[in-house]
């Protein structure tokens, strides 16, 4: 007898699928939804500035991508290696969408951290990724054509890791080495970082494997993006700027005379003395770094000598003379910039030319034609995208960066001037991690360590070497949300309940022990 068989049903797998796919976002619909209303917050920006926003910084890093044979003097090329990657579909749209879901990407992060490893309801995931997702500034910051958006992601995807795995390998702690080595390529300040990893891996007894692999995965890349620095300028380093840097910090209060300094003896010193006196100082260390104006000597030695191996060396030793001679006045300059991170208001510093960099403006931006490595900064920009249009303005052919397009750029405008994080609001999510990391202390902070002092030293650090800058806040946002959220999951001293960590075997501890 033959017998035919019903004919196979292929849409069973996609219709499984798709129950699973409704399933999913029911369980998280609310994060779907914010997610969802952050996209089209980005699509509106895109639409309305294209194809991306500008900073002064942004021309080095350009350079860096369409000259990529000599490092940077100034800065690692972390982000111009990021450039240069996506340089073959000659788009800074492209970039900027990049970077706008970065952004979206280290909200995925928050949220799936505090769902899944530490067991928060939804809606409270939810609320910790509030200020990434909807801050006007940070979405404006994914819009520049800067490293800003990079660096947040890999701190945070790393601070991620070492969170949600309580046991490590030494597998993880290569991965997480080698994103610590991305990040300190992306902004020096991700050396420190590594300190703080290590530390806290140190405090929670993880093992001797997973750090040696991990120091080792980031050492192996740095060392060699500092080898190639030395055969470019001379000096094993990672830049020829961190001591001229520390000296813009000092210049509002150096005083040579305090400071001993011997002009016969100590020429090198002597020349980078601010003749005017502290009280008649600009606000900004700025102005006596990067112009040559009355009263500013670090361009004293002459054109191309600023950020040479020499110079920052005498520029470097001249700004630890003046920390050490007067430590107050050191002090007093870096609490002042530190607290100046937690205003409710936002008033223009360092400069208004600065402060306009992160506002969504009415105008267009032309690019200006600065000297670069091989040539000007606009045709840099141009090599790099060739769809930026040219215009004749006060009779020279310059290069359109930006262009404003309503009523997208109206909108998006006008939403700046509504939704932003007040500098506060900051201020009450880390008081609120301290709570939970003094609550935590006989396990020295539990997991609240962690991110809690990865978001203080994203502030401290450039108030202490640097100067306040709008931007340098924002990547501590989404470290002192997570710290927030995980001392408040339980109030401030409990520890039960929470997720197990996934990944873990049935007979491992529960996360709950970690808290």
């Amino acid at each position: 007898m033959v017998t035919v068989t019903d004919p196979p049903r292929l849409d069973i797998p996609v219709t499984g699928a798709l129950a699973r796919t409704r399933e999913f976002l029911g369980r998280h619909r609310l994060f779907v939804t914010a997610l969802a209303l952050a996209f089209l917050l980005r699509v509106v920006t895109m639409l309305g500035y294209g194809p991306a926003l500008w900073f002064n910084d942004s021309f080095e890093y350009v350079s860096g991508a369409v000259n990529p044979d000599r490092p940077s003097a100034l800065r690692p090329n972390g982000y111009s290696f990021w450039l240069l990657l996506l340089r073959p579909f000659h788009s800074f749209g492209l970039v900027a969408l990049t970077q706008h879901l970065m952004g979206l990407g280290i909200a995925v992060l928050i949220y799936a951290l505090l769902r899944v490893r530490f067991g928060l309801p939804g809606w409270g995931a939810t609320l910790a990724t509030i200020p990434v997702l909807f801050d006007a500034y940070q979405i404006q910051l994914e819009h520049l054509v800067m490293s800003d958006a990079m660096f947040m992601l890999l701190v945070v995807g790393v601070v991620t890791l070492v969170l949600w795995h309580r046991r490590m390998s030494w597998r993880l702690g290569a991965v997480i080495g080698l994103l610590l080595a991305f990040t300190a390529l992306t902004r020096s300040i991700g050396l420190p970082i590594l300190a703080l990893v290590v530390a806290y891996m140190f405090v929670k007894r993880t093992g001797w494997r997973p750090i040696t692999a991990m120091v080792t995965a980031c050492a192996v890349p740095v060392l060699g993006y500092m080898a190639w620095f030395a055969s470019a300028y001379g000096n094993f380093a990672m830049t020829n700027s961190d001591g001229a840097i520390l000296y813009m910090r000092t210049a509002l209060f150096a005083d040579c005379t305090t400071m001993r300094v011997d002009p016969r003896k100590e020429l090198e010193l002597a020349l980078l003395c601010i003749s005017a006196p502290p009280s008649e100082r600009h606000f900004s260390g700025q102005k006596y770094l990067w112009w040559a104006q009355p009263g500013q000597r670090f361009h004293a030695f002459g054109p191309g000598t600023t950020f040479t191996p020499d110079m920052n060396r005498a520029a470097g030793t001249f700004a630890k003379r003046a920390i050490l001679a007067q430590p107050l006045d050191y002090l007093a300059i870096v609490t002042g910039d530190f607290f100046r991170a937690f205003r409710w208001d936002r008033p223009q510093f360092p400069d208004a030319n600065t402060y306009r960099q992160y506002e969504f403006l009415a105008e267009g931006k032309v690019l200006p034609a600065w000297s670069s490595y091989r040539g000007t900064t606009d045709r840099d920009a141009q090599t790099y995208d060739p769809s930026l249009p040219s215009a004749q303005i006060r009779g020279k052919p310059s290069v359109i960066g930006t262009e404003v397009h309503d009523p997208w750029a109206a909108i998006i405008r006008g939403y700046q001037q509504t939704i932003r994080l007040p500098g506060i609001v900051v201020g009450l999510l880390l008081l609120a991690g301290l709570a939970g990391v003094l609550a935590r202390w006989r396990k020295l902070g539990g997991p609240v360590l962690l991110p809690w002092l990865g978001a203080f030293g994203l502030i401290l650090a450039p108030a202490a070497t640097a100067e306040f800058d709008y931007r340098y806040v924002l990547p501590a946002v989404p470290l002192a949300c997570v710290a927030a959220a995980i001392s408040l999951r339980h109030g401030f001293g409990g520890s039960a309940g929470a997720a197990r960590p996934t990944g873990e075997t049935a007979s491992a501890p529960t996360t709950a022990s970690a808290e």
